[in-house]
């Protein structure tokens, strides 16, 4: 990407929503939620995201997700760390949202995975690579609407019976890479809180700044 490329990016500043990471347009308070948040409480307690998901973050994170360039994944956890440091810091875990394993087989790497590990390791936090496995293909989210979202991927994230041990009583810190309406990251929190998680926030690369659609 060029300088002018780079320029374009709209990283996120504070003030955002303490629940779903929404930028403000001026600071309305310490621990304020968005009208959203206010009208139905996420399964999640706190999200946070590095950009806002357009033109300019779109091309980078379709290169991690499509183009094989799973070494961007370190990049994109830098941009984590600096836009996330008080769920990183209060994070006994990292878990990345997992792919089908199908669509495993066909990408060869999970795009979220190439994230949270990296930010694992510079934060020093447990990188919980399977404790949470997409137990059916939920297929695209993109054009579907944010109810059609949540029945696409309700019930479709377990953790095994084998990893309930690093899960039970620990706050999780789950990664992805795109944060749209959060049906995604609302469905693999149940998941995570069903087997004990004492809570869960979400770190993503980037987000679109209200909950519209859009084909990823």
């Amino acid at each position: 990407m060029s300088a002018q490329g780079w320029s374009r990016i709209a990283f996120i500043e504070a003030p955002v929503c303490d629940g779903c990471g929404v930028p403000f347009d001026y600071d309305l308070g310490a621990g304020v939620r968005c009208p959203a948040c206010e009208a139905r409480p996420r399964a999640f307690d706190r999200a946070r995201a590095a950009c806002l998901y357009d033109d300019a973050s779109r091309d980078l994170i379709l290169r991690l997700k499509h183009a094989d360039r799973p070494d961007l994944g370190g990049l994109f956890a830098l941009w984590l760390a600096r836009a996330a440091p008080e769920l990183l810091e209060e994070a006994d875990a990292i878990v990345p949202v997992p792919l089908h394993r199908r669509r495993l087989l066909m990408r060869r790497y999970n795009q979220a995975a190439e994230i949270a590990r990296p930010l694992g390791r510079r934060a020093g936090k447990a990188y919980l690579a399977d404790a949470l496995v997409r137990r059916r293909d939920t297929g695209t989210q993109g054009g579907k609407s944010g109810s059609g979202r949540r029945r696409n991927v309700g019930g479709a994230f377990v953790v095994p019976p084998n990893r309930l041990r690093q899960v039970e009583g620990r706050r999780i810190l789950l990664v992805d890479d795109v944060f749209t309406t959060g049906a995604t990251t609302e469905a693999c929190t149940r998941a995570l809180m069903a087997a004990g998680a004492l809570a869960v926030d979400v770190a993503a690369v980037a987000r679109v700044r209200e909950a519209a659609q859009v084909s990823i």
